[in-house]
């Protein structure tokens, strides 16, 4: 059995959504975990547990970050944290599991940019990958939105999530 936890420092877990649908707003979790078990340094079919807490969702503004964390969003007081959990682990492919979001798990499918395995100048073995996939926020329960005078709404329902990780082999 193989374990790898999550290099924060070296690592980024971001979302992109439309605004007044024409200008993408960008934010990440600051504050989260990640490990990856498998049976061997080849990954197949490995478990992914990813952790985050909901409260550190940052955009670069307090007042829409505040609005993020309040009950017409993540409801952070009453949902801490956002969890992923695989079912499926394709390397050179896709990474299959369960999304939680506000207490409402639904499944999820991210594309696989892997990155492969190496040792860094200190002698750590660390894995890097790439997740990206596409989401509906309306799927777990974040239903906010605003009607624009021109037709359309303040906020997509589709967020692109863009996941960059590095793991250090434990």
């Amino acid at each position: 059995m193989v374990k790898f936890t999550i290099d924060q420092s070296h690592s980024e877990i971001g979302f992109k959504v439309k605004h007044m649908m024409f200008t993408n707003v960008s934010g990440r979790i600051g504050m989260y975990n990640a490990t990856i078990e498998a049976d061997n340094d080849a990954l197949e079919n490995a478990n992914i547990y990813f952790e985050g807490d909901a409260s550190s969702i940052s955009t670069g503004n307090t007042d829409r970050d505040n609005h993020l964390k309040s009950e017409d969003f993540f409801d952070t007081e009453n949902h801490p944290k956002i969890k992923f959990k695989s079912t499926s682990f394709d390397p050179q492919g896709k990474l299959k599991g369960d999304l939680e979001i506000r207490g409402v798990s639904k499944p999820i499918v991210l594309d696989v940019d892997f990155g492969g395995i190496g040792k860094d100048p200190w002698g750590n073995t660390k894995l890097g990958m790439t997740l990206t996939g596409k989401i509906n926020r309306k799927d777990w329960g974040l239903n906010w939105n605003s009607a624009l005078e021109t037709g359309g709404v303040l906020v997509s329902d589709e967020v692109k999530l863009i996941i960059d990780l590095q793991f250090v082999k434990q």
